[in-house]
């Protein structure tokens, strides 16, 4: 049997964009229970079939694989907060959101994407988890964007869009806080500076992606958005993503731990500010979106929690 590292493996797993969801039930005493979850999946329209799975670990596991059903409600993406709500150890998770018993008698969180209120079909035994199949009973659709999660941090397309359309009026300089087990890729010296380059296309990932790899010789790749700011004395638009490197000796640049990131002397303000901000998110583990320019602005939060945990 192969072994291999809990936390690598977890990473890697983590390389795959995900909707997330809030998956409720009623408990034997007829409280509402939920939890945050992005291991959510169709799985027939004839009959209508969905799956999540559950950690065996889990506070809820007894109720969950027990109840006659449960809801999965697929967050919207202006509903972080109640992500984040249902994902910590809180003592009254339904007490924040507006909700409703749905067709079947499951919660139904208020404002989602999209929700399914399903009886449990069956209950089938997966490694230290389980896997719910739920018979869709009812289900509604709201028209709106489903939240996003990748490599520990949610994304929308809002965001991505206002990044984009923010540029176009002027030259787009694209650049990467690259990760690899706590460290940062920086370029130079004594004075330190980003891996970037100025955009001739229009998809800044991929162009990004393409850079980065033939810069470095390594596996990249791209993931959240981490700032959008105009440098106003250039005219010039930047958009900062968070990037993942895989193994190797990068061909260019040097990966430092995110500790010292503080201590190091950058090429320009906004660098140092923006390493800066990372080295403390990076302490708490709660990463934003920085929106403005290269002397004011706001950083939207968007936390890192693992949102698998039940």
């Amino acid at each position: 049997m192969s072994i291999f590292d809990p936390r690598a493996l977890r990473d890697a797993f983590g390389a795959f964009a995900t909707g997330v969801t809030v998956v409720t039930a009623i408990g034997p005493d007829g409280r509402p229970l939920g939890f945050t979850a992005n291991s959510f999946s169709s799985v027939s329209l004839d009959p209508p079939l969905l799956s999540i799975c559950l950690a065996k670990s889990s506070r809820n596991f007894a109720t969950m694989t027990t109840a006659s059903g449960f809801a999965v409600n697929i967050l919207a993406d202006d509903q972080k907060e109640v992500s984040s709500t249902f994902a910590r150890p809180v003592e009254d998770r339904f007490a924040t959101v507006t909700w409703q018993t749905g067709p079947h008698g499951s919660p139904v969180v208020a404002g989602v994407a999209a929700w399914f209120d399903c009886s449990l079909a069956q209950v089938i035994e997966a490694g230290d988890h389980v896997i719910l199949l739920g018979r869709v009973e009812a289900f509604g659709t709201s028209g709106k964007n489903g939240l996003g999660y990748v490599r520990g941090g949610y994304f929308t397309p809002a965001l991505t869009a206002k990044a984009v359309s923010a540029a176009v009026d002027g030259h787009l300089f694209l650049s990467a806080v690259v990760e690899r087990q706590g460290d940062v890729l920086l370029l130079g010296e004594t004075s330190l500076s980003l891996p970037g380059l100025a955009s001739e296309s229009g998809d800044p990932q991929a162009e990004l992606q393409a850079h980065l790899q033939a810069l470095t010789g390594l596996t990249i790749t791209i993931g959240t958005l981490y700032s959008v700011y105009e440098e106003k004395q250039a005219d010039r638009q930047h958009i900062v993503y968070r990037a993942f490197a895989g193994e190797g000796v990068p061909g260019q640049g040097r990966f430092v731990p995110v500790s010292t990131l503080p201590s190091l002397s950058f090429a320009t303000m906004a660098t140092g500010d923006i390493m800066a901000r990372f080295a403390r998110e990076s302490a708490f583990g709660n990463f934003g979106v920085y929106f403005g320019d290269d002397t004011a602005g706001r950083v939207h939060a968007m936390s890192q929690a693992m949102v698998r945990k039940a």
